[in-house]
């Protein structure tokens, strides 16, 4: 994935430029967001429900396994995170089956911002990003500038992308201008003094959004605001990813890229544990967004413990049986 700024065509940015006046204003922007149509839920469950009843098998499923390993975000974030225990990871990602090195390596380690120097040294020259949390991940309860600063620190110390978090109490309030003024200044502090930028993950928390129209909002808010990914959920209450929720959300940057010319990633994160459960997420990317999505560059798994499943399963396929609980470690 570029790390550089976006530069979009002369068309994406008229297109951007015309949409201008659906921010202007907090009554504007409410305007926009609740003449979005409104979700039918019903339908929606049951298009994710059809989508992952599709069967995979053999090539297929190798090809899956070995895509679905290269989109993820391998993550480490507690309070009892170490730098050993970083490093560890870190190792993890770049190798992550020590006695098989055809298996592609993940796409980012995901850590909190003080351990973003050690992340960044330990994957020198590995080509895997540093994904960092910032804004006072994950209750986002702070002042801006305590957040703007834990994002420039972030990106100072080497962050290749930020995944802030949304003030859910500011958008369940109806003040969307002030959610979309912040995801704006957090995308400005995302920039550095050579003219690159880390990318910008904005996470909803899906699980307090309340209802189907509220993530349909959030994700064009986001999107309006400048956002290159929107994502679902921190991985730290007990509602995370699902399946209508991802689809929702891959819907909503479909119908933007339609409407402004800009392409934006989603990244499902938190309980997505499975190699059965990660292919249906597959599934449903290519039935709803095609090929072009199916990258690391436009598609993540936020996942601590996906990698291991992934592991044995593609063991499987290579020998026919299954390998020991010893096979993979346990991070």
């Amino acid at each position: 994935m570029p790390t550089t700024v976006p530069a979009y065509g002369s068309e994406a940015a008229e297109r951007l430029a015309s949409m201008a006046d659906v921010t202007a204003s907090d009554a504007a922007l409410r305007r926009f967001l609740h003449g979005l149509p409104g979700v039918d839920a019903v339908g929606l469950q049951a298009r994710a429900a059809t989508l992952g009843t599709r069967s995979i098998k053999t090539t297929a499923k190798a090809y899956a396994i070995d895509l679905a390993i290269s989109m993820i975000d391998l993550t480490t974030l507690e309070g009892a995170d170490t730098p050993g225990k970083v490093r560890a990871l870190c190792a993890k990602g770049a190798h992550p089956d020590p006695t098989d090195r055809s298996v592609p390596k993940v796409a980012a380690i995901c850590v909190y911002p003080d351990m973003v120097a050690t992340a960044k040294e330990a994957l020198a020259g590995s080509g895997i990003h540093v994904a960092s949390v910032a804004t006072a991940f994950p209750a986002g309860r702070a002042a801006l500038p305590v957040k703007l600063a834990d994002t420039r620190d972030a990106v100072a110390a080497g962050a290749d992308e930020i995944d802030m978090v949304i003030d859910r109490g500011a958008f369940l309030s109806g003040r969307y201008l002030d959610v979309f003024q912040e995801i704006q200044q957090v995308k400005e502090a995302c920039a550095r003094p050579d003219g690159t930028a880390a990318h910008l993950k904005v996470i909803f928390e899906t699980g307090e959004l309340q209802t189907y129209d509220n993530v349909r909002r959030a994700s064009w808010l986001a999107m309006l605001a400048g956002a290159d990914f929107i994502k679902t959920s921190t991985g730290k209450v007990a509602v995370n990813a699902t399946p209508p929720v991802t689809l929702l959300m891959l819907e909503a940057v479909r119908d933007f890229r339609d409407a402004v010319g800009v392409q934006v990633g989603v990244k499902p994160a938190g309980g997505i544990r499975t190699t059965k459960d990660a292919i249906k997420y597959l599934v449903m990317v290519n039935e709803t967004l095609g090929e072009e999505w199916l990258t690391a560059d436009w598609f993540r798994f936020g996942a601590s413990s996906l990698l291991n499943d992934l592991l044995m399963q593609r063991q499987k396929l290579s020998t026919g049986r299954y390998s020991g609980p010893d096979y993979v470690t346990v991070d």
